[in-house]
């Protein structure tokens, strides 16, 4: 088992650390909210398993074999990995970084170079499957980096994975993560559409999902959220302003590419009517709120 440190322990972070514990592996973590690390490590403590709170990032990363990150955003992770505290001053040659932040794959590619001038492995590795995925350890991992950074990372975060692809070099995990997220907006105002229809025309909700998850239209947001959407309950799940912020890295990519994508930027607009409307913190399944609700 190897000796690790985990950075940010947010509703994914939380779960995916507490999964290398239990798998058996030496874990410190950090969490620039110090309170909710020493919360974290006290519930670790009830279930018997052991781990360690760091200050800093540098303190948490010096001396491990793998580090790993899951935080916010861009300006997030370069705090964390190249700030005056940053993990990556104090990382050992021949350590590996693991970042399963979902940032763009320009800083991703900049923390690879910066990481192989101090002889330190770099592996983006964004997740999917949100907080339940998480919390189940069974996340999809794109991943984007060297061989051998890829052979290095894959029996650690096997511990909370149930699929992981190595798509390419630095940058291409984040990338495949943009045109995830872009699918994942799609299907949404698909389904939000489907759901009014429904309602509109005052079918038993329950059976027309019985009806059409088994068909061409089934999905995991069709699977998962159609119950919540027809009932309108969203407070739980990955959250709207988050689903912004990685649709304005797609949107980006697409732009550098001199790539249009209407659905997505329309999508965009949808949400942040959204947003407008209290429900910035909500599950992204609560894109339905930009349709007028159906009197039955």
């Amino acid at each position: 088992m190897s000796k690790v440190a985990f950075l940010g322990l947010g509703v994914m972070g939380a779960p995916m650390a507490a999964h290398l514990a239990r798998a058996g592996h030496q874990v410190t973590v950090y969490n620039r909210t110090n309170t909710r690390a020493q919360a974290w490590q006290a519930k670790l403590a009830n279930e018997g398993f052991a781990a360690s709170v760091a200050a800093t990032p540098a303190e948490a990363a010096e001396g491990q074999d793998v580090v790993l990150a899951c935080l916010g955003n861009d300006s997030d992770l370069a705090a964390v990995m190249l700030g005056e505290d940053g993990a990556l001053k104090t990382m050992r040659e021949g350590a590996l970084f693991v970042d399963h932040t979902t940032v763009s794959p320009a800083i991703a590619r900049t923390i690879a170079q910066e990481a192989e001038s101090c002889g330190v492995l770099a592996l983006d590795a964004p997740v999917s499957g949100g907080q339940a995925g998480a919390e189940n350890g069974k996340l999809s991992i794109m991943c984007g980096g060297s061989d051998a950074a890829m052979a290095a990372a894959r029996p650690v975060i096997e511990a909370y994975a149930a699929r992981i692809v190595h798509v390419g070099a630095a940058g291409a995990g984040q990338a495949t993560k943009a045109v995830n997220q872009v699918c994942i907006a799609g299907v949404l105002a698909g389904l939000s559409e489907g759901v009014r229809l429904a309602q509109a025309e005052g079918l038993a909700m329950d059976k027309v999902l019985e009806a059409i998850a088994g068909g061409a239209a089934q999905s995991w947001q069709m699977e998962n959220r159609w119950p919540t959407m027809a009932a309108g309950e969203f407070d739980f799940g990955f959250a709207i302003d988050w689903m912004r912020k990685d649709l304005a890295i797609a949107l980006a990519e697409a732009k550098d590419a001199g790539l249009s994508l209407p659905i997505t930027a329309l999508v965009d607009q949808f949400y942040a009517q959204v947003q407008a409307q209290g429900g910035a913190r909500q599950d992204t399944s609560a894109l339905i709120r930009h349709l007028p609700e159906v009197s039955q």
